[in-house]
């Protein structure tokens, strides 16, 4: 699963990396958010028709049937394995997908002795560069007319440097496959499932960080710090 992640980089880099037209600006700006939680608004890039734009999700999908958005606390995550045929996913999968922008994320390893916390790590690119978590994402039309849009982060097995920590971990899309991922007119499942697989273990890095992380209200870059003996 991925449950937090982090998001620092600026609006001029979010445009560089994702080759906008518009620098992500006023509404909203972009701020460096080190400790990101599920149902926070989060930044993301979608092509909803020929042109990549600069969104803003609430962390946690909501299906467009959904008679109640609570349901997105449960939808933070979804399995890259069965999205494509989940009643929740598979019609955000194959007309809406995007790329959620993060910078790193965390992941908790469990306890090898009875009675000790789980200790979190922070994953990165082995350059510490920007990169993009798989998404799908829906709107949702309340009684009253307003709308809500959300997403969800595909996951999937781990990788060689994960395998360790957790089970589980996102799906992190190379940048070759941007336009792939995010082209509105390939609805079908087999060209997009063969992106849908652990990153390359070789090209990231993890540390232990401090368990002020397990708090999301601790918003600093001393959640990304590495933990000291």
């Amino acid at each position: 699963m991925c449950g937090r992640y982090t998001q620092t980089r600026t609006g001029d880099a979010i445009a560089k990396h994702f080759r906008l037209n518009n620098i992500p600006g006023q509404k909203p700006t972009p701020t460096p958010r080190y400790n990101i939680a599920p149902s926070q608004p989060i930044g993301a890039i979608a092509q909803p028709t020929t042109q990549r734009e600069y969104r803003i999700f609430q962390w946690g999908l909501v299906p467009s049937w959904s008679k109640d958005p609570a349901i997105g606390n449960r939808m933070i995550n979804a399995r890259s394995e069965t999205v494509a045929d989940k009643p929740s996913f598979r019609t955000a999968f194959k007309r809406r997908r995007c790329l959620i922008i993060a910078d790193g994320f965390y992941e908790w390893k469990k306890a090898t002795t009875k009675g000790a916390k789980k200790q979190p790590y922070y994953i990165q690119m082995a350059d510490q560069s920007l990169f993009a978590m798989a998404g799908i994402w829906e709107t949702w039309e309340s009684g009253d007319g307003s709308y809500l849009e959300s997403c969800t982060i595909l996951t999937t097995e781990p990788n060689e440097l994960m395998q360790p920590i957790h089970n589980r971990m996102p799906v992190i899309v190379d940048p070759q496959n941007y336009d792939l991922w995010l082209n509105p007119t390939i609805q079908k499942a087999e060209p997009l499932q063969t992106l849908l697989r652990p990153f390359k273990a070789d090209a990231m890095q993890a540390y232990e960080v401090s368990t002020a992380v397990n708090n999301p209200r601790n918003e600093t870059a001393a959640c990304v710090e590495p933990l000291t003996a």
